[in-house]
Parts: structure tokens; sequence; C-alpha cells
């Protein structure tokens, strides 16, 4: 490995270290997975969901971040909902999977307006090789050996939904919890602090006469007294109810677009394409996104 890759790998180490925290959230389609961060929405709108994601980030570095999301949402009848999320990601030396089940209520407040409230259960399978450190030129301190537990979690959550918009507030994993974390070149444990999310959109109809548009403004916030405020700023553009195109800009560190197609009625294949905006990971190269939903 020549020195440049060695100085770059580096960088994305510390880099995947702060960003460790944020990875049950960080997705560029959001919007259609806010089960993951939300468990109010499990059952949201009388809709029966299986969704899942596929995400690949920096291309050009080996053993870089990659995330499989999957979750299962339906009714149950009596304004209640119930869901399960499975979260599986690795991130150069670390691995995780998480699995949760959520409940929900909803409160009918008349004229299409509804607010859902949720709570998840479930834990974290967490798994750090400490010893790999060592291939990245980062030291891990004498009393840390490798890392393998499971840690227990709940998390609550809020959404206010109405024809047009939507405002959703939630902690999905209140409890703290270890991780290993790169401190001045050491490895170490860290506690990872509760983080909150806060979310929104709003859907605009355009007036056209041959086709049908609606324009889909949405933000979603994250933050945890560990790190600064990160938000994803979309624009999706709806056609005829079966096609989305749009752009997103995420203020810690990247810009893109993204797309999806409703096939038949039920069946929608969604992707979006990331691209860095710090020139130093100009050779990370780009992240890649797969969204597959089915709703019954």
């Amino acid at each position: 490995m020549n020195t440049i890759n060695k100085m770059v790998i580096c960088a994305l180490l510390v880099m995947s270290s702060a960003a460790f925290a944020q990875k049950e959230s960080v997705s560029a389609f959001y919007r259609y997975n806010m089960n993951i961060v939300n468990p109010a929405y499990a059952g949201v709108d009388n809709e029966t969901i299986v969704s899942g994601t596929l995400r690949s980030q920096w291309s050009g570095i080996e053993d870089a971040p990659e995330t499989q999301t999957v979750f299962f949402s339906t009714p149950l009848g009596h304004n209640l909902g119930i869901g399960l999320d499975v979260l599986n990601d690795k991130t150069f030396i670390e691995k995780q999977t998480y699995l949760a089940l959520d409940l929900s209520y909803k409160l009918d407040l008349g004229t299409n307006q509804s607010i859902y409230l949720g709570i998840k259960a479930g834990g974290n399978f967490y798994n750090v090789n400490t010893a790999g450190l060592q291939n990245y030129g980062v030291e891990s301190d004498q009393a840390l050996a490798s890392i393998s537990n499971f840690n227990p979690n709940i998390g609550v959550g809020a959404v206010y939904k109405n024809e047009s918009m939507y405002v959703s507030l939630s902690v999905p994993m209140f409890l703290k919890t270890n991780r290993a974390a790169n401190k001045s070149d050491y490895a170490m444990v860290v506690s990872q602090s509760p983080q909150f999310y806060l979310s929104g959109g709003y859907d605009i109809k355009l007036n056209s006469y041959s086709t049908e548009l609606i324009l889909k403004p949405s933000v979603m916030m994250r933050y945890s007294k560990d790190s600064s405020v990160i938000a994803d700023f979309t624009t999706m553009l709806e056609i005829e109810n079966n096609f989305n195109i749009g752009v997103m800009y995420r203020t810690s560190n990247s810009y893109g677009s993204l797309a999806s197609i409703l096939l038949g009625k039920h069946f929608l294949l969604g992707y979006s394409f990331e691209i860095s905006t710090m020139p130093q990971l100009a050779s990370v190269k780009n992240t890649n996104e797969i969204l597959l939903q089915y709703k019954f």
C-alpha cells in the first residue's frame, strides 16, 4: 500500500469514528425508511410495508463502510401498529447488527390529521477487531482488546401527519453504549450518547394540464452531544405518482442525486449517487445506495 493510500485511509478511519454514532440513519432515502429511526412509523397510514436499502460508501477505498437495512411494518387494528427493524453495518474494523421491535399508537385529530406515538425496543450486536488498526497506522491502547458484545436499548418517537406534510421527532437509541474510537491515534473505548432526529417534509402540488406533478422538499437533522448538527436537505419531483427524481445535500460532506420508480402498484425501486464535498477525499470516489420497497 503506497503512502498516499495510507494517509487517505487514516483520515477515513478518523471520520468513520465520528460518523459511526450516526450510522443508523445515514441514508439518501430517509423519507422512505423513517421506521429505522422513528418507531411511530410502524403501521403508519394503515400500510403494510417491507423495505430495504443497500448502501456502499466510498467505493474507491477497500473495506469502506457498507450498510444494509430491512424493516417490516403493518397495522394491527384499533390504531395500533407493529414493526421489525434490522440494520447491518460494517465500517472498516467495526461490525454491528441492530435488531428492534417497534410499537405505535395513532391519535386521530380529525380532518385527515394524525399524531403517531411509538416505542422501540431492541439491541445491538457490536464487534471491533482492534488489531486491525495496526494496518492503518493507528495503535491500540494496551488495555483495549477486541470487543464483542450485545448492547440492549430502547427508543421513542412521535410524528404528526396530514395530507401534505409530516413532522417527525425521535430518539431511536436512548441508552448510552460503548464503542471503539480513534483518539489521538489511539484506539479507545468511548461512550456513545443518544442521538436526536428531527425531520419534516411538505408536498406541493404543481399545476399542469397534462401531467400530475408534486414537489417534495424535506429535511432530516440529527444531533448528539458528541457531534454537531448534521442535516440532509432533499427535494424530489414526483411525476404521475410513478416516478421521482431529485437532489440532496448533506451538510457534513456530500451532495448527490436520487430517483425512484414505482413498478406496478406495489414495488418501488430507487437509486442514489453521492459525491464527497471534501477535496482531500477525492480518491474515495462515490457512494451508491439502492432502495427496494414493497407495499401490500
